[in-house]
């Protein structure tokens, strides 16, 4: 019988979740598969993609939170 994969099976195989078993199905179903290979290169490409946006929030915001953490507005007193 031949198991059918979902996108969350896809997230799984990258992120290296699957057992050694699950895996080695996944990858003989990524051989025969070329949807499901160009769903998996899609994500790669996304992911890819995801690394290089920026990691640190701009000044503006970080200004902004200082000015939050400074004020005593919406502070409980203790």
């Amino acid at each position: 019988m031949t198991k059918s994969f979902t996108q969350n099976d896809l997230i799984r195989y990258i992120y290296q979740e699957m057992s050694a078993s699950e895996s080695g199905e996944f990858v003989q179903a990524l051989q025969l598969n070329p949807v499901l290979m160009q769903e998996y290169l899609d994500l790669l490409g996304s992911l890819e993609h995801l690394d290089h946006l920026f990691k640190e929030p701009s000044e503006r915001v970080v200004g902004q939170i200082k000015r939050m953490a400074r004020s005593s507005k919406g502070l409980e007193k203790v």
